[in-house]
């Protein structure tokens, strides 16, 4: 069980994203509409995280209040926000946040990202490595776009070969049969150029097609 605080200034947003982690494997412990409003009580000293919805103009105050403040160590922070400077990502890594996430990610997206910092991970979407790492993406030039784009299922099927489940665990989840996923890994395999499950993984990892 993940036992998540809530933080977003906006009483809309603070439902939206309760909405979003309305799952049996989250557990929200309450909300607020900043850290200011505790008056130096923080109610969430038992969640497992801390989800913070802020915007680009009010990610630099964050930070500093963040740095400043005597904020629970043992609960990590992940914060939601629309389109970052890298370097604000840079700061928010250094001051210890865990999770660095787009404001529209999907709900199951967001459970398993949050998942990822209660087990000590840090999470950085796709979209925002590739600021991250310009170098990377300039070496990466051969990675031009695909002939032939995946489709959204062989997408799930890809995401899950990440997870390191097995054909038959596939097959399981999404209901169709191991010879249908066969199918799907060899599309894969020959959209991706890639000659075995892991060098997929690694490939989609590049591309930006698996959330880590």
């Amino acid at each position: 069980m993940i036992r998540v605080f809530i933080v977003a200034a906006s009483s809309l947003s603070r439902t939206g994203m309760q909405s979003l982690l309305r799952n049996p494997t989250v557990k929200i412990l309450g909300s607020a509409p900043s850290f200011e409003s505790f008056e130096g009580h923080w109610p969430g000293s038992e969640a497992d995280v801390v989800l913070i919805q802020t915007s680009s103009e009010e990610f630099d105050a964050l930070i500093s209040y963040l740095a400043a403040s005597q904020f629970p160590s043992e609960a990590a922070i992940a914060i939601l926000s629309d389109h970052l400077e890298p370097a604000q990502i840079a700061e928010a890594l250094r001051a210890g946040v865990r999770g660095m996430l787009p404001d529209d990610i999907e709900a199951e997206q967001l459970v398993s990202a949050l998942d990822a910092v209660t087990a000590g991970l840090i999470v950085v979407h796709p979209s925002e490595v590739a600021a991250l790492l310009p170098a990377a993406r300039s070496a990466s030039r051969a990675l031009a776009e695909l002939a032939e784009p995946l489709t959204p299922r062989e997408l799930e099927v890809l995401q899950m070969l990440a997870g390191g489940l097995a054909n038959k665990e596939i097959a399981a989840r999404l209901a169709i049969s191991d010879h249908t996923v066969k199918f799907h890994v060899a599309s894969i395999l020959g959209k991706l150029g890639a000659s075995s499950r892991t060098e997929a993984v690694s490939i989609g990892i590049r591309r930006g097609l698996v959330l880590l």
